[in-house]
């Protein structure tokens, strides 16, 4: 690699890094709409500060319910045991982006022939409600 590509490279990253440091503050203010503090300030890299947002990957999880159960009973469990959960059929599921509930809904089966769950939006929580502190 030459000199002057290697410093091409280098300048790429340093950009592409400087455009992923966002404070939690400004990520939140995206997702409600706001394309964040520097987009009030340079509407000319609003779209591409979003660009950067919209493409971190996050993780899903649909929660049909919890319990608590002493370490006894769990080494109890074994094929065909049943596990109680807090809720009751047909109440709303939580629906969580990395480990925050965002929204809610209810469990369906999508008709294909996978015959696979889907969840139904019922609730969605607005983004101000959800704690970014953590």
């Amino acid at each position: 690699m030459t000199n002057e590509t290697a410093s091409e490279t280098e300048a790429t990253i340093e950009e592409f890094a400087t455009e992923l440091v966002e404070t939690g503050e400004e990520i939140a203010r995206s997702f409600q709409g706001v394309a964040g503090a520097k987009a009030q300030e340079n509407p000319l890299t609003a779209g591409r500060n979003l660009d950067v947002v919209m493409r971190i990957p996050v993780s899903v999880r649909i929660v049909l319910g919890s319990t608590k159960m002493p370490i006894s009973n769990l080494v109890k469990l074994g094929r065909g045991s049943i596990i109680p959960l807090d809720r009751k059929v047909g109440e709303a599921v939580d629906i969580m982006v990395n480990d925050r509930v965002v929204a809610r809904g209810e469990v369906v089966l999508i008709d294909d022939k996978e015959s696979r769950f889907g969840v139904s939006l019922t609730e969605v929580v607005g983004w101000d409600a959800v704690d970014v502190s953590k």
